[in-house]
């Protein structure tokens, strides 16, 4: 058996942007583990000023990864606990190598054996209104129930006008509308904004705030009309998770695995969560469709009925080729199409 790794910088089809920044392209690495018979590939998804990891640091650590494993050494997730993207992407690594001879089938369900989908939610990118508009249309036309519109970047006025000429053409039984701010929010101007917002049949809000207010956040969540959802809040928390929940009471979480961890950190937030009534779905971190081929299959065997934020793989020009589809509102895996291996022979 031996291990290796290499980087693979993803560029974006079009350049994306948020209320942080515009992104043009973003650095991934792949652990890859072969022997004659198996191969098991993670990927390590970074996005620069979001990612815990510490982007100089990150081939160090996957250099050590592939000597031990290479050595038939056991390394342990929680060494890397600093580095929540490196340890995503050892863990799946690992499960992709342990769990079948079939590449990238990390376990057995209806998803991973191709006889099932996941309903997901359309990503409407930040840009100039007419921009936005034209993605949020496009979005419906191509089958699309419920969309996420990205909100901050933009003078807060002209978002509002948007939101409401879709409702004017969508009705919420036709048409289910997510935000998120990414913390955009000024925190002494977040509650009129969310009650100005709420007059067009919002579902939820992801991070209206910046992170780490948590007395402020909580005092929203008690007050805001829509439903609020943590997201950037949950990066960099470990053993003050129940804390964090029983001061803010959140709605949902968002769950990232390359941010968080990965799914075994993810599956600690699903447990407290539950405790305390509050609800979840998963989202990619902008991963290209190993990270998002890893986090969809865990996502499945969880039944859950939210729609999910997996489509970003589409976002890419040069993506490695794989069974990942979206058609109308739903990803799946297309039984006819496979991945290239070729793309992980870097060594």
């Amino acid at each position: 058996m031996k291990a290796y790794f290499f980087k693979h910088n993803l560029d974006f089809i079009m350049p994306s942007r948020t209320s942080r920044d515009i992104l043009y392209n973003k650095p991934s690495w792949y652990i890859v583990i072969k022997n004659q018979n198996r191969i098991g590939v993670g990927e390590c998804s970074i996005i620069p000023g979001l990612s815990l990891d510490k982007i100089n640091d990150i081939e160090t650590k996957l250099e050590y990864i592939c000597r031990e494993i290479s050595l038939g050494h056991k390394i342990e997730n929680e060494e890397f606990n600093d580095y929540p993207a490196v340890k995503f992407a050892l863990e799946t690594a690992l499960k992709d190598f342990n769990f079948s001879q079939s590449p990238f089938k990390l376990n057995d369900s209806n998803f991973s054996n191709h006889q099932d989908n996941i309903k997901i939610n359309g990503l409407v990118w930040m840009g100039d209104i007419k921009y936005m508009r034209s993605q949020i249309i496009e979005k419906v036309k191509s089958g699309f129930s419920c969309i996420k519109i990205k909100v901050g970047a933009l003078k807060f006025e002209s978002e509002l006008q948007l939101i409401k000429e879709i409702r004017k053409d969508f009705a919420k039984e036709d048409l289910e509308i997510r935000l998120d701010a990414n913390g955009a929010f000024k925190i002494n101007k977040a509650l009129e904004k969310l009650k100005r917002l709420n007059e067009f049949s919002i579902h939820s809000i992801e991070q209206p705030i910046k992170k780490n207010h948590w007395q402020e956040m909580a005092k929203l969540c008690e007050l805001s009309p829509i439903p609020i959802a943590l997201d950037e809040e949950l990066i960099g928390i470990d053993l003050s998770k129940i804390d964090l929940l029983n001061t803010i009471k959140p709605d949902y979480l968002i769950l990232k695995p390359s941010l968080l961890g990965g799914v075994k950190e993810c599956d600690n937030w699903i447990s407290l969560a539950k405790e305390k009534d509050i609800k979840w779905w998963a989202t990619s971190a902008l991963e290209g469709n190993v990270g998002l081929n890893a986090i969809a299959q865990w996502v499945y065997t969880k039944n859950i009925k939210l729609r999910q934020g997996l489509g970003t793989g589409m976002l890419f020009k040069n993506n490695v080729k794989s069974p990942l589809e979206i058609s109308a509102d739903s990803i799946y895996l297309n039984e006819n199409k496979e991945w290239d291996l070729n793309f992980f022979n870097k060594n």
